[in-house]
């Protein structure tokens, strides 16, 4: 596997290595041993040996001994969950969110940005036999492939866009180059009309637009229908309910 760790320039390098471990750990990975962490992460199996004792230590890693392995322990359970409740944004907009979610009678999420990923900071379900269902926020989703990850896209610096699309280049083989073709005319679908519709699933028609102002991060927010075939129709139609909630949201959060 690629090397994927790469230390900060004038950082504390231990923190961000023991960091890079933490990040090791994806949904669908129970434990890890020490061996699996480092091709995972390009560390010397040393420097991942001495790492994973002192995360245990801290409470941060559980070890599994009969398996000579580790898993994530409750703690980190415990700091999303203080992320969560402590944000700001999810404070403000997220009853919002959830009163779209069951006027529109569709789905709504706000993301943000984790490295080439977008991570759910919340995503209510709509559901008509269940009215609200919430999907357990953390989830990634692949960037490139998403409405929500086109709409961050659109949203940041053209010098951090580039630099972003070039990874996403790297990573691609030639036959992907359609896709990165596909990820520029959702981010000039936004620019143009604040918008863009994705169907990376079957079935499943996804409108974003970013949600850009100071002193906060760009958050991607969206709507979505299961069960239905794209249409122009009806992802102008959704685009114009997203349009116009974007727009109470962001008045909210400036305080206006």
């Amino acid at each position: 596997m690629a090397r994927i760790y790469a230390g900060g320039i004038n950082g504390n390098r231990s923190l961000e290595r023991g960091i890079e471990i933490l990040r090791a750990f994806r949904p669908g990975v129970d434990t890890l041993g020490n061996g699996e962490i480092a091709e995972r992460t390009g560390l010397p199996r040393s420097t991942v040996s001495r790492l994973t004792r002192t995360l245990v230590n801290s409470g941060m890693l559980d070890e599994v001994r009969n398996q000579r392995s580790y898993r994530l322990s409750a703690s980190v359970i415990s700091i999303g969950h203080a992320m969560r409740t402590g944000s700001p944004v999810l404070n403000a907009i997220g009853p919002m969110m959830r009163a779209e979610s069951a006027r529109r009678r569709l789905n709504v999420g706000l993301a943000a940005a984790d490295r080439t990923m977008m991570v759910y900071l919340e995503s209510i379900r709509y559901s008509p036999r269940a009215a609200l269902r919430n999907v357990v926020a953390g989830q990634q989703v692949p960037m490139e492939l998403t409405s929500l990850g086109r709409a961050y896209l659109a949203g940041i610096a053209e010098t951090e866009r580039e630099r972003l699309l070039k990874k996403f280049e790297r990573r691609s083989n030639s036959a992907n180059k359609a896709l990165l073709a596909d990820v520029r005319r959702s981010i000039s679908s936004v620019q143009r009309n604040g918008y863009c519709a994705v169907s990376w699933q079957p079935a499943v028609l996804a409108v974003a637009t970013p949600i850009v102002l100071d002193g906060l991060p760009v958050y991607a927010l969206n709507m979505s229908l299961q069960n239905v075939e794209r249409s122009e129709a009806l992802a102008s139609e959704m685009g114009a309910y997203l349009s116009a909630f974007a727009a109470k949201c962001k008045e909210v959060l400036a305080g206006g």
